[in-house]
């Protein structure tokens, strides 16, 4: 540590400290940060299109209806990839493991029943 008192002429080797303490600082920040922060890049609309997989006019109706992520600046929109990777994700359908409940509620919206006026023949 630097504990001197600081003078004038001495100015130059605190600074010198100084930088190199902000240097090490800086690094062990760096090492902190988790290391799935590297999808967190601002993309255009372009590379939007490739990662959604859809074309220009549908994802900014999308955007416009709120459905898609996305930031506006200007005139021009700006995506985060992990943001996109999310996005798709929430919209997975669910596989062929379907709870009791939910297989019994689509079994009974699917009976018909015979109108009550015809029920006597």
């Amino acid at each position: 540590m630097y504990k001197e008192t600081v003078t004038f002429d001495k100015l130059p080797e605190a600074v010198s400290y100084l930088t190199e303490q902000v240097i090490e600082l800086k690094r062990m920040v760096s090492e902190l940060r988790p290391q799935s922060s590297d999808k967190h890049v601002l993309v255009e609309i372009g590379e939007a299109c490739r990662i959604v997989k859809k074309a220009k006019p549908t994802i900014y109706t999308l955007v416009r209806k709120g459905l898609l992520p996305a930031y506006k600046k200007g005139k021009k929109l700006y995506f985060y990839e992990d943001e996109l990777l999310a996005w798709i994700e929430n919209g997975r359908k669910k596989g062929v493991e379907q709870t009791y409940e939910e297989m019994l509620a689509n079994m009974q919206r699917d009976v018909r029943h015979k109108p009550k006026s015809l029920a006597g023949f």
